[in-house]
């Protein structure tokens, strides 16, 4: 096995910010030298001087090649695997998707056949429930035999993914007698249709009714009732991809009262806003669900609080990433035929990582915590991923924090023709980027392969 020493560099966990050298043995991180030590025999030095030296990145959330109506999102696991290495993330957690009438372990197998090989950085899995019954019930525990620790469920998307109050405290109940985690897309799902409904017969077909009809409020609401009912059963609760202050309300007030509720947003809800998808049908880049929300409401605020004050937990993506042209554009004439999702899993870590340099918005530590360190607690891979320690992953992102960089469809290497975050300027710049101990990127080229990345079998809820 070959050894690799990364010299010069300042380390930053989740706790610590040290000047060290990490030393390398294989795949793993064998030593954090400092002082006046001599430097170790290795195969190779990475130069890390005045750099920032940090674990590698865990998106949680993602979404690899899924159909959403007609269309099937861009980034097959190839792509969206080598997209995410270039912007720091070396774990990404994706999701198998039960459909109405589909088979629960049939869709993890169909998934899993579409990841392995297929991936450039190591991968895991939540099983997406969208049909509960007595099979599918019956095959959870097959999917958790599998390492598959996290369940998503969905109050949104009637006849979809849709679950009643009884399918969900099914599953809960479930989920509950082994220590699995659920997982919450917290919407209003009926109350939203009929709005989506009355919204084209006044003929408002456009992108801004996507954002007008799913109110802040139902986000709330859904949100308010799947922790009451978890709380019920007693089972951790992950709300995803939040955009809305009632729903970091209802997190801190349940997490107050002790009970083992998480949530996480996402970059397009910290730094996008409404108003741009009212410009004409060029809105329809920027339509996902949960939608973007009114700036001058105070959830920006709100979501960039949670962070710093662990009302919320996570940073992840929800990359979904669909075309402009040919995709989003079969909605021009009907707003609820446009692709829901963005494009995000490159950029993440690095606007993240610009809300702590430029903006003090975050601390260092804190941005380590909720971007690599919580998320890898949080579903069961701690200490092997999200952190700079002996025994660890060499999972590794060394950014420069003098260089500055601006985020563009020409640049980025996401499988999709434009940017959601074209045009802005980040402070910090990715340069080096290790997964196991193999270099997959420096010098500005990526020299990964698809077959790298590896199945995660994960633990439990390190947090719940």
């Amino acid at each position: 096995m070959s050894r690799t020493l990364i010299a010069g560099g300042t380390v930053v966990t989740s706790t610590e910010t040290m000047r060290a050298d990490v030393l390398i043995d294989g795949e793993k991180i064998v030593g954090l030298l400092g002082g006046d030590l001599d430097p170790p025999v290795v195969d190779r030095t990475i130069d890390a001087t005045g750099r920032f030296v940090f674990p590698g990145s865990v998106d949680a959330h993602t979404h690899m090649e899924i159909p959403f109506g007609a269309a099937t999102s861009k980034d097959t696991f190839e792509t969206g695997t080598r997209a995410a290495a270039w912007g720091g993330t070396t774990t990404i957690i994706d999701f198998p998707i039960q459909m109405k009438g589909d088979s629960l372990m049939g869709s993890f197998e169909e998934t899993m056949a579409k990841a392995e090989g297929s991936s450039a950085v190591d991968f895991g899995f939540h099983q997406i429930v969208g049909d509960v019954n007595e099979q599918s019930l019956a095959d959870l525990d097959l999917v958790l035999a599998e390492g598959v620790t996290s369940y998503k469920l969905f109050t949104a998307y009637p006849g979809v993914y849709y679950s009643t109050d009884a399918e969900l405290m099914k599953v809960m109940q479930w989920a509950s007698g082994n220590g699995s985690t659920i997982l919450m897309h917290a919407e209003n799902g009926s109350a939203i249709d009929l709005l989506r409904e009355q919204a084209l017969a006044r003929g408002e077909t456009g992108p801004l009714a996507h954002g007008l009809t799913r109110p802040a409020e139902l986000e709330g609401e859904a949100a308010h009732r799947t922790i009451l009912l978890a709380e019920q059963v007693g089972v951790p609760l992950y709300i995803v991809h939040i955009s809305a202050q009632q729903v970091v309300a209802e997190i801190a007030a349940a997490r107050s009262r002790g009970s083992s509720i998480f949530g996480e947003t996402c970059p397009q809800y910290l730094y996008l806003d409404l108003s741009l998808l009212d410009q004409g049908f060029e809105g329809a880049k920027f339509v996902c669900s949960p939608p973007l929300r009114d700036a001058s409401e105070g959830h920006h605020e709100a979501l960039w609080w949670g962070l710093a004050n662990d009302d919320l937990q996570v940073v992840a993506t929800d990359h979904c990433p669909f075309d402009f042209e040919g995709q989003k554009t079969l909605g021009r004439d009907d707003f609820t035929k446009i692709p829901n999702g963005l494009p995000v899993v490159e950029h993440r870590f690095p606007l993240l990582v610009h809300s702590a340099l430029a903006e003090g918005r975050l601390s260092l530590n804190r941005m380590v915590e909720v971007t690599a360190t919580t998320p890898a607690k949080l579903f069961g891979i701690y200490p092997q991923k999200g952190t700079i320690a002996i025994g660890s992953d060499a999972d590794i992102a060394i950014v420069d924090p003098e260089a500055t960089d601006v985020i563009s469809a020409e640049t980025h290497h996401m499988n999709v023709d434009y940017s959601c975050f074209e045009g802005m300027k980040v402070q910090g710049k990715v340069e080096t980027v290790l997964s196991r101990g193999s270099v997959v990127v420096a010098d500005g080229q990526f020299h990964g392969s698809k077959s790298h990345g590896r199945y995660l079998k994960r633990g439990l809820n390190q947090l719940a």
